[in-house]
């Protein structure tokens, strides 16, 4: 066990609580501050090893995972309000022992509401009778982990080290940078007696959030309503969220909301929208200020289990698709089933698709779930119309989205500056580039046509048998997404996709498809034009035996009410009423 959560451990058993209830507020944080069991408690935070993986193990062997991100936040105690200090302490608290959580939750909900909670930690521990004590302390992290004493951001932490020549002309350095994120499968968010989004701005006072203007339309009251509930300013911004809008113009209007509204460097912003508000205002926050926090709350599968939690933010630029932008993740994503609601079964069916390329790459048993759901998963809305809460498709539903999130953070954050081309989550995304928009396909659906089509080279190259393909197709089919579409058939419009892939990709194809077992990945490095031509023609007659002769349910954007993406892409900015989030089911 880590000396951090042994120390956890220890001020539980240790400390008498009877003093949190003192009605002098003042006596009761003085009693807290100069205890010795304090003390020992917040030496041991500072000194945590808060990005390593052994930390990590320990809370996961504690079964109090569900704290370790406020034990990270707090090794930057001193920096923190009183306000803010408590109220992670009693998450960290809470992950270890409910009981006694509910104590301190009680406490720094007393603080939350005084001036005493705008007080530094730092400031109250130099008025106390450890003064001598913490000044040297403080004096000592200066020189020693200056993160714990004045950091920018409790998220992050960068290391490095130089080597050079003896006449210093010659400088090597070497970079680290570590980050941490949370994320969450939460329902109901908005519910004021849901307190995620509570807890983390009730110490700064105010939420500055960003909203699609069609989550604003069916939702906007109601994240108003939270927010007041629980006595937090709302800085609500309202952006229209399209396709077509994913450009540096909407991202120059957000830093412009952020600078009027004077956004400080370690205040979380709040993006409450879908795939594009997701990219557009995660890049805004990347640029300002060089890293402010955001957090994540998607309001489309799409965004719920890709673009949300995903480091990559981005906006168009002279006509390419993501030419400008950062890794910069969310320090908090949330995916709330509860949204999937509004949205249409069309809409639903495209963004599965994102799961099931985590579950044939990355996660076998995430397969299984996705054969025992089938086509419930879409109908019901995962788990949330027309089912009760003992059906087994809510179990299922909650099941699928932790384990999709789980494959897709573990394999995006791995590799979260792309520095090599081991992606399984690329699966699908190889070809499908190419024929996405020329044929007007949902991207769920161009996806699926690639996946399939991913997964026949993989059994023509024996890397896979015959029947862990079909079950690949079956899935897929069994959803109503594409397996084929006749733009398939211009073979040169799929080289061309590839060519261009392999130059994004640093000179390699690195095509990833399924391999040995379901659940497992390799790459494909090398296909001519001939092996393309002649697989296709052999997928195309695999394809006519299945269901609908493998063509996807709704397949084109039109079929769910928006434009064709070769016409939007056109477009003025205001020339589009209809984005993912007005797809509901009306």
């Amino acid at each position: 066990m880590t000396k951090t959560t042994s120390a956890v451990k220890v001020f539980i058993s240790t400390y008498n609580c009877k003093s949190l209830a003192s009605q002098n507020l003042e006596n009761a944080v003085e009693a807290v501050c100069n205890s010795e069991q304090f003390k020992n408690l917040l030496l041991s935070l500072i000194d945590s090893p808060a990005f390593s993986e052994q930390l990590g193990r320990e809370f996961a062997l504690a079964e109090a995972v569900e704290g370790l991100s406020a034990c990270r936040k707090l090794r930057s105690s001193l920096n923190l309000s009183l306000s803010n200090f408590f109220g992670v302490l009693a998450e960290l608290i809470t992950a270890f022992d409910k009981t006694a959580g509910k104590e301190w939750y009680t406490f720094a909900n007393r603080i939350h509401s005084t001036e005493l909670g705008k007080i530094k930690l730092l400031d109250r521990l130099l008025n106390s009778s450890e003064r001598d004590f913490y000044q040297d302390l403080a004096e000592r992290l200066v020189a020693e982990n200056p993160h714990a004493i004045y950091p920018t951001s409790n998220y992050r932490e960068s290391r490095g080290y130089v080597e050079s020549t003896a006449d210093d002309q010659t400088i090597e350095a070497v970079v680290r940078s570590s980050t941490f994120t949370s994320v969450k499968v939460i329902d109901n968010s908005l519910n004021h007696e849901q307190l995620m989004l509570r807890d983390i701005y009730i110490s700064h006072g105010r939420c500055v959030c960003l909203v699609d203007r069609n989550v604003e339309r069916y939702f906007g009251e109601k994240i108003e309503h939270y927010f007041d509930y629980h006595g937090i300013k709302l800085e609500k911004l309202v952006y229209r969220a399209m396709e077509v809008d994913k450009g540096i113009y909407t991202v120059e209007k957000m830093l412009g909301d952020f600078k009027r509204l004077g956004v400080s460097r370690n205040e979380p912003v709040l993006i409450v929208g879908g795939g594009v508000l997701a990219d557009t205002g995660g890049l805004a926050c990347a640029l300002y200020h060089r890293n402010t926090p955001y957090i994540m709350l998607s309001t489309s599968i799409v965004a719920g289990i890709d673009a949300g939690p995903s480091p990559r933010t981005c906006c168009d630029g002279f006509g390419y698709k993501n030419l400008f932008g950062a890794y910069h993740p969310p320090v908090v994503s949330i995916t709330d089933r509860y949204f999937f609601k509004t949205l249409r079964e069309g809409w639903l069916r495209h963004g599965i698709i994102e799961i099931i390329k985590m579950a044939v790459t990355k996660d076998a048993e995430l397969f299984s779930y996705l054969e025992q759901a089938g086509p419930d998963l879409i109908q019901t809305r995962f788990g949330t119309v027309d089912c009760e809460p003992e059906d087994e498709i809510n179990d299922l539903s909650q099941k699928i989205l932790g384990a999709a999130l789980r494959s897709y953070v573990a394999a995006e954050y791995d590799n979260m500056y792309e520095t090599h081309q081991c992606r399984p989550h690329a699966y699908g995304h190889t070809w499908s580039p190419g024929f996405e928009i020329e044929a007007g396909l949902l991207h769920g659906h161009a996806v699926s046509i690639g996946m399939g089509f991913g997964a026949y080279l993989s059994y023509r190259l024996n890397w896979i048998d015959r029947e862990q393909f079909h079950r690949i197709m079956r899935l897929i089919s069994s959803f109503g997404l594409s397996l084929w579409h006749d733009i398939m058939l211009k073979t040169e419009t799929l080289w061309g996709s590839q060519v261009k892939i392999i130059q994004k990709r640093g000179g390699n194809l690195a095509a990833p498809l399924p391999k040995d077992e379901i659940g497992q990945c390799g790459y494909l490095n090398s296909l001519t034009r001939e092996e393309l031509d002649s697989a296709i023609a052999e997928y195309r007659e695999i394809c006519a035996e299945y269901p609908r002769k493998g063509l996807g349910i709704e397949p084109h954007c039109s079929d769910v009410g928006l434009e064709d993406p070769s016409t939007v892409a056109q477009a003025p900015a205001e020339s589009n009423p209809v984005s993912e989030q007005t797809l509901s089911a009306v």
